[in-house]
């Protein structure tokens, strides 16, 4: 018997707009799945679990069964018409990939191996974290497909450091990571401000790699269609997002609040521009910590922005 990935969530959650479990990923038949991968590699053994790891099953756990008959069957005026636009659309919660508090590095063994059994059934991936490591992992897990990925990602911060306490695979080094991994071939880095992770250096490498900086500045100055413009067209695209990268007005859940990001309607033009440009193999959504949100404003958009992206894909014509 094949060993399990994942787990359900939790008895006090429930999967993403109860949508039905599944775990058996190597049979795996839906258009897209929801995975949870929790734990990012800590820096410190202590910080394994912490409060963004607790993000998966909050944004899960969030909407109330009013809000779930809403959402799946209600006119939802982001998409204009119906989430599934009157398709055969199947959405399956994979649950969270299972961790091993005495092997870290466990946590993203499983984590590739499971988004390379949902890449490979020909779903699109929405992976929750969890802190920003966590898409490491799922990034490698893209080498199933036959053509170069342009990374779109969305943060306040540049995220290329090489390593931390001698760590090379956690929140501060995804897309130095990514840069390595040769099926990645164009990186779009949008909303960066403040003082972020980055030391000069690491700013000289993002660039000499020809990844394309852009700031939240810039982007409220020219505007979510010029950005747009930047992203080469017909993909494939995979989207990372740090909720730290959105204005924390609209996210305050997040560990490291910083002011000027995206607002909301830069945020769905961005979701909903990237797919009308070509397919979008998956997106993640990391950062969240939920004991600093304020009256769910962070989880209300978090299900709003994945909800936009799974209705955008739709109606790209990219599933279903």
């Amino acid at each position: 018997m094949a060993k399990r990935l994942t787990e359900t969530p939790p008895s006090s959650s429930r999967t993403f707009l109860d949508f039905p479990f599944a775990d058996d990923l190597d049979g795996l038949d839906a258009d897209f799945a929801i995975l949870g991968i929790p734990f990012g590699m800590p820096y410190r053994a202590a910080a394994m679990p912490n409060d963004q790891s607790r993000a998966p099953d909050a944004i899960r756990r969030t909407p109330t069964t009013e809000d779930i008959e809403y959402t799946r069957n209600h006119f939802d005026f982001d998409l204009d018409g119906h989430l599934f636009a009157g398709k055969n659309i199947k959405v399956v919660d994979c649950g969270n990939v299972i961790a091993n508090p005495t092997d870290p590095k466990e946590h993203y063994r499983l984590a590739e191996q499971a988004a390379r059994k949902i890449f490979s059934s020909g779903a699109v991936l929405i992976a929750l974290g969890g802190d920003h490591g966590v898409p490491i992992p799922v990034m490698r897990a893209l080498d199933v497909f036959d053509e170069p990925v342009t990374l779109v990602h969305v943060d306040a911060h540049l995220d290329w450091r090489d390593e931390v306490n001698g760590e090379t695979e956690g929140y501060s080094s995804p897309i130095r990571r990514a840069s390595e991994m040769p099926w990645i071939d164009k990186i779009v880095q949008i909303g960066l401000r403040g003082i972020g992770s980055a030391r000069a250096t690491e700013v000289a490498d993002a660039r000499a790699y020809g990844a394309d900086l852009i700031s939240a500045y810039e982007i409220h100055d020219i505007g979510m269609d010029a950005v747009l413009d930047r992203i080469p067209d017909g993909g494939p695209y995979y989207l990372t997002i740090d909720a730290d990268g959105i204005d924390p007005t609209i996210m305050p859940a997040v560990m490291a609040q910083t002011p000027g990001g995206l607002d909301w309607m830069q945020t769905r033009k961005l979701v909903q521009g990237l797919v009308r440009k070509g397919r979008v193999l998956g997106m993640d959504l990391v950062e969240i910590a939920p004991r600093y949100d304020v009256g769910n404003i962070t989880m209300i958009h978090a299900e709003r922005l994945i909800c936009n992206f799974i209705g955008a894909s739709i109606r790209a014509g990219h599933c279903g």
